[in-house]
């Protein structure tokens, strides 16, 4: 999980180590706030949903393996700023179903300045209790088994002064300032912060830096150092009431299908420096008892593909779901980067040609497949639960040797004219027309 306030500067070429690419354990899921980043989808990593509020970012990847057991995706977003009118403050976020077990993730971005302390925990007592997803299950944020709140939540240090603070920091003693820190200081009065835990504090605060710089703010302004930048996160408990006559709530987990979270790593990472915001990765361990562990439906490449002949899909439904006319099945290169990375797409209903008790066979026209062959695979997206509930194992579709796709390759040897990702995908009509813009910026030259 990443949480960066990168304001207006484009993000770093490099996030490697931001990432932990290079880690023994692969990581599962990216949950990133604030920053855009096409480094996971070369990985094997797959967009799952992104919602962005003005300056506020929430992008979901995860592994493409993971894919068909998450469903019920949804995004929601609350605006806090200029009385609920703005959206430069308040939170956005995403839900899902991961294996069965109810996830969300809520990225805020709440009011700034010292003296505001008050004021930022109205702003995410409101967002929890009014921001809503369209959905009769879970649609409130604590409704979910487990909920992970980050970003940029502006709390200060109070009291201590600029001298003792840049001393305790210099020295890592970072513990001297924890009581001072003001959300710590909120979840001691805030019973619903309470229910948020957070990982102990033991890396730099993290705002605000001199641009490109490990220094501290050296301005006119000089802001004291504050851990702005935060990750918490929530498990959801059954609630058991004691005796008739004790006020007091008992909190108890829950039996057999219980979701356990261990914080893995939580730290700042001070090498980025395009804003006055250092970068925060929390890596988390979720072990779960996966309450499905098939595909709603699988589906597969019949026979060998190419260009020059029409093509079979056949799917088959593993588990009961609601379908619809509006459901399709999507040709993608290996290695794509989201759902609507696909190259081509038949609708389930209209393209069907053979149906029995436990297949149904889908055509698709010779001139949808790329010429240009490669390895491919095919995923079912349900416009209900608008998500990929099926993908095919890989397949070659053979390369396609007829006049446009020689006169293409010809070209594309001589001269870098087109993009490498349209090379690898073109379709016979796409080809026609790729040859004739070559052709027409050859004469034109």
């Amino acid at each position: 999980m990443v949480t960066w306030n990168v304001g207006t500067a484009a993000p770093p070429a490099t996030v490697s180590s931001l990432l932990e690419i290079d880690r023994e354990k692969p990581i599962d899921l990216y949950v990133i706030g604030n920053l855009l980043m096409d480094t996971l989808s070369p990985l094997g990593y797959v967009k799952l949903i992104s919602i962005r509020m003005q300056g506020l970012l929430l992008i979901v990847f995860a592994k493409q393996v993971h894919i068909p057991f998450i469903r019920d995706i949804q995004a929601s977003y609350l605006r806090t700023g200029i009385y609920g009118y703005w959206g430069n403050k308040g939170g956005v976020s995403v839900r899902m179903s991961f294996y069965g077990h109810m996830i969300c993730f809520l990225n805020c971005h709440l009011t700034a300045h010292m003296g505001n302390a008050n004021q930022r925990v109205d702003e995410i007592e409101h967002i929890l209790d009014t921001q809503e997803f369209n959905t009769s299950h879970c649609p409130k944020i604590l409704d979910h088994k487990v909920v992970f709140w980050f970003g940029d939540l502006n709390f200060r240090i109070a009291d201590h002064g600029m001298h003792f603070m840049r001393e305790a920091i210099n020295n890592k003693r970072f513990h001297l300032l924890w009581e001072k820190d003001q959300l710590i200081m909120a979840k001691k009065k805030e019973a619903f912060l309470r229910e948020f835990e957070e990982g102990p504090l033991k890396f730099k605060p993290t705002y605000k830096f001199d641009l490109h710089s490990e220094t501290y703010d050296t301005s006119g302004k000089k802001r004291k150092p504050a851990w702005t930048d935060r990750i918490l996160w929530r498990l959801k408990m059954d609630t058991q009431t004691a005796a008739e006559e004790d006020e007091e709530r008992t909190l108890v987990p829950e039996p057999e299908s219980s979701v356990k979270l261990r914080l893995e790593s939580y730290t700042t990472h001070m090498s980025y420096g395009i804003s006055d915001h250092k970068p925060v990765t929390g890596s988390f361990s979720l072990e779960m008892k996966k309450l499905y562990n098939i595909p709603l439906v699988r589906l597969k490449a019949e026979g060998e593909w190419s260009a020059d002949q029409d093509a079979l899909i056949t799917y088959s439904i593993l588990d009961t779901f609601v379908s619809s006319t509006w459901d399709w099945i999507g040709l993608y290169k290996s290695g794509f980067r989201s759902y609507t990375n696909y190259i081509t797409y038949v609708w389930v209903k209209d393209d069907e040609v053979s149906v029995n008790d436990e297949e149904v066979q889908v055509f698709l026209n010779m001139d949808e497949i790329p010429v240009l062959g490669g390895e491919f695979v095919l995923c079912y997206y349900s416009s209900n639960l608008q998500c990929i509930i099926g993908v095919s194992p890989p397949f070659q579709v053979r390369l396609t040797l007829n006049y446009y796709s020689i006169l293409y390759i010809t070209i594309i040897v001589q001269s870098d004219l087109q993009n490498i990702r349209v090379k690898q995908s073109a379709t016979t009509p796409k080809l026609y027309s790729i040859v004739a813009s070559c052709f027409c910026q050859k004469l034109l030259s």
